[in-house]
């Protein structure tokens, strides 16, 4: 029979001892397959194969951004007004959408080469059977709006806006630029089609202009 590792052993006596304490399991520093009920802490102990699993499992799953195959995730996006919500599953669940995000409206990048670039191809994008060009920022919906007007998007692409960064997170597409404020998008293009995503690009730095502008993109369509 294998041995308990003594740092494993350390953290199922923690965990223990807050059971019999009679806290509850949301306490708990070291969560394991105990609190699922699939195990008890003596079957645990016995076989720390399933303790290494759960551990390796949890850090894996917990950094998994979105990849091709995957489904778009069902979160509200806002156009133009907090009061106009965009249900981004439902919006891209038929048919094929182009989605790309940015890390901040107004920006030089994002004004200067990224949005441009989109409103420019927009209609030899559309051409390839595209129904839809969504543009998502974290950004409150009435910049999103002001932003896409100053550059001619309207009726070419949807801004949408992300104001807490729900959809930014659910992808794990986010990053930390405190000068921005802190949470932002990464900056990347997504094909996404019946609400799958068939193709992505982020930029390496997640804020460099390549792989994610236009010119890139139309040659996954």
């Amino acid at each position: 029979m294998p041995l308990m590792p003594s740092g494993l052993c350390n953290q199922l006596n923690i965990c223990q001892s807050f059971h019999s304490s009679g806290r509850e399991k949301e306490s708990c520093p070291w969560p394991t397959m105990y609190h699922l009920g699939l195990f008890s802490l003596r079957t645990l102990k016995a076989n720390p194969a399933v303790i290494l699993f759960r551990s390796i499992h949890s850090s894996y799953a917990s950094n998994m951004p979105i990849k091709v195959g995957d489904k778009i995730p069902s979160v509200d996006l806002y156009e133009s007004t907090p009061a106009t919500k965009v249900n981004i599953a439902d919006l891209s669940a038929k048919g094929k959408v182009v989605l790309f995000a940015v890390p901040g409206a107004f920006t030089p990048g994002c004004s200067k080469t990224h949005l441009p670039g989109y409103v420019e191809k927009a209609d030899q994008i559309k051409s390839k059977g595209v129904k839809e060009i969504v543009c998502v920022s974290v950004n409150d919906p009435f910049v999103m709006d002001a932003w896409g007007k100053a550059h001619n998007a309207s009726g070419k692409l949807r801004m949408l806006a992300d104001p807490n960064g729900a959809f930014t997170k659910a992808v794990e597409l986010e990053t930390d630029l405190p000068p921005l404020g802190g949470l932002r998008s990464k900056r990347y293009s997504m094909v996404i089609e019946d609400g799958v995503v068939k193709s992505l690009d982020v930029e390496p730095d997640g804020t460099g202009l390549s792989c994610s502008l236009a010119q890139s993109l139309v040659q996954h369509l």
